[in-house]
């Protein structure tokens, strides 16, 4: 007897071919188009006895959340009814053909102005987790921020137990002063920022502050119960410790991937990274009260907020407890020192992928680009007629590469699109310092950076390495650094400097974790691998850790401005 025609080949391929269109036309029709609106306006706030006029999100601090699922997509009109320019960025979201809602003003669109508006149109492509959204001009963002929350797809379970409750839990800070005018000022003489007066979690600086018992964040939870925090550092240039007192954190996800689990009492989030933790509470109620505190991890040698911000973790009494729960004892947890590197860094390395066949680890074994970009703190003339407060009455500037971003005002990507580039930016970023030092040990005489709008040009789904290396020019310190439109995975860090012979036979690429943002070590390097495989126009921005003032654009962040040269297909009218 012959073979069955059904059983052939031929068959089988048009079977499965079918079976996956057919899969990928349901998913579609699961997914939903969800729609928000984002007034921004003034309000009153008081905190610390103090009533300031702050920028909100329909008059809220912080922000409304954004939830969405994996697939869906998302409508979001911003209208501004005040008197700055706003953007706003959706930190983490790739934003796979859809740069021009990306939200960096002056980069991928121009800044919404007064009376105007603009919908943010982007689908969310294969993400699940916790990101955010902040403000992307000046230092609006240390009020204008809210959490994403993106759930998996209908039916398809967390690779971890199912969660009795999920709650976001956002940190920040809090400014008596008005933040535009701090910055301003700062960026006019080249000086140290006045810091922030507390640290805030969602909003609220807790009980170790004064007058702010009442502003206080509590965490209600019922015994025998696994909580999902989803906890997200909004804070402007701090990295912070954070635990719960008497209890255990399990680390699940980080910039909304999946990681391989593991528990820890305290840990490390540097600004713009998320993480997802289980909470697993105790199984009886336990007559006490747990204060969660925050605190600052501390590398440079600027002025910083040293505070603690305080929430407290509250059981359900049970019933006919008689017990009043101010009276309960109440338990405080002990964090790391400041300047606790070596926590810091045995935290970052217990960070690995899941790297399982749902959730791959899909690590470019082969690089087509190899980049060493420096990160770090230099200086520039003052002006004319003015005093300045850097070093020997210079101003302070990042750089990398020895290059301080200049902001445009035209947008980049705009410009690139229209084919109107010239006199915009040059596609000449250098891939390699252009001179040469000993980046982490004597510092050389002179630290003057050149100033400029350049970028690096990639061709598409290239694949990509980075090193990027602190430097003691000024002094070491961390640098957090976020690639826009991208998630990369971190390969390899350590300390001094890098070694292209003997560090790279050390990578991990098999199980590196995964992330969107990444602190570069205080006197170190990071290397990161990524696919550019999203083209239009990406960035990757620093923060200086307390010294924002350092960051040579209006942003107070100093860029790096990716390009793929394959053209952008969607539209703009910004």
């Amino acid at each position: 007897m012959g073979a069955s025609p059904l059983l052939s080949p031929t068959f089988l391929a048009v079977f499965l071919l079918c079976f996956a269109t057919l899969l990928s036309l349901l998913e579609t029709a699961l997914a939903e188009t969800r729609h928000y609106k984002f007034d921004i306006k003034l309000q009153n706030v008081t905190r610390l006895c103090h009533t300031k006029s702050l920028v909100s999100v329909n008059g809220q601090f912080p922000g409304p959340r954004i939830v969405a699922r994996e697939g869906d997509r998302l409508l979001i009109k911003v209208v501004n009814h005040i008197h700055n320019n706003i953007s706003i960025h959706w930190h983490g979201i790739r934003q796979l053909r859809s740069g021009w809602a990306d939200g960096p003003a002056y980069i991928t669109q121009c800044p919404i102005p007064t009376g105007q508006s603009y919908v943010y149109n982007f689908t969310i492509v294969g993400q699940r987790g916790t990101l955010w959204w902040h403000a992307h001009i000046s230092w609006l963002r240390a009020t204008l921020y809210g959490p994403i929350i993106i759930l998996p797809k209908q039916g398809t379970p967390y690779p971890f137990v199912k969660p009795h409750k999920q709650v976001p839990i956002i940190f920040g800070e809090w400014f008596i002063a008005d933040t535009e005018a701090i910055i301003s000022q700062a960026l006019q003489t080249g000086g140290g920022p006045n810091v922030s007066d507390a640290y805030t979690i969602n909003g609220l600086p807790g009980p170790l502050y004064n007058c702010s018992a009442k502003d206080t964040f509590k965490l209600k939870v019922k015994p025998g119960k696994t909580y999902l925090l989803r906890l997200i550092n909004a804070a402007l240039n701090d990295e912070l410790f954070f635990s719960i007192a008497n209890h255990t954190l399990k680390v699940v996800e980080v910039d909304a991937v999946y990681v391989k689990p593991f528990e820890t009492e305290t840990l490390l989030i540097t600004p713009g990274q998320t993480t997802n933790v289980l909470l697993n509470t105790k199984s009886h109620y336990p007559s006490a009260r747990f204060l969660m505190t925050a605190r600052p991890y501390v590398t440079g040698l600027g002025t910083f907020d040293n505070s603690t911000v305080a929430g407290i973790l509250e059981y359900e009494k049970p019933p006919h407890s008689r017990v009043s729960t101010g009276k309960l004892r109440l338990f405080k947890p002990v964090l790391p020192p400041l300047n606790d590197t070596s926590f810091a860094t045995n935290f970052t390395n217990k960070l690995r992928s899941l790297a399982s066949a749902k959730f791959p680890a899909n690590v470019p074994q082969n690089v087509d680009k190899r980049f060493f970009f420096t990160v770090g703190l230099g200086t520039s003339p003052c002006q004319s007629n003015q005093t300045c407060q850097g070093p020997n009455g210079t101003m302070f500037q990042a750089s990398v590469n020895n290059i301080s971003f200049v902001m445009p005002t035209t947008a980049l990507l705009q410009s690139h699109y229209s084919g109107k580039s010239n006199g915009v930016y040059s596609p000449y970023f250098p891939i390699y310092p252009k001179i040469q030092f000993n980046y982490t040990g004597t510092p050389p005489n002179n630290t003057m950076v050149s100033n400029g709008t350049k970028l690096v040009v990639l061709p598409f789904n290239s694949s990509v390495e980075l090193i990027m290396q602190d430097t003691s020019i000024l002094g070491a310190e961390s640098h957090p650094l976020h690639l826009h439109g991208f998630n990369f995975f971190v390969v390899g860090q350590g300390f001094g400097n890098f070694d292209p012979n003997k560090d790279p036979a050390k990578f991990n690429l098999v199980d590196p974790v995964e992330r969107n943002t990444v602190g570069v070590p205080s006197g170190g390097w990071v290397a990161i691998r990524f696919l550019a495989d999203n083209p239009g126009r990406s960035m990757v921005y620093a923060l200086s850790p307390g010294s924002a003032h350092k960051l040579g654009s209006e942003d107070g962040l100093d860029c790096v401005r990716w390009k793929s040269s394959k053209s952008e297909t969607t539209s703009s009218t910004s």
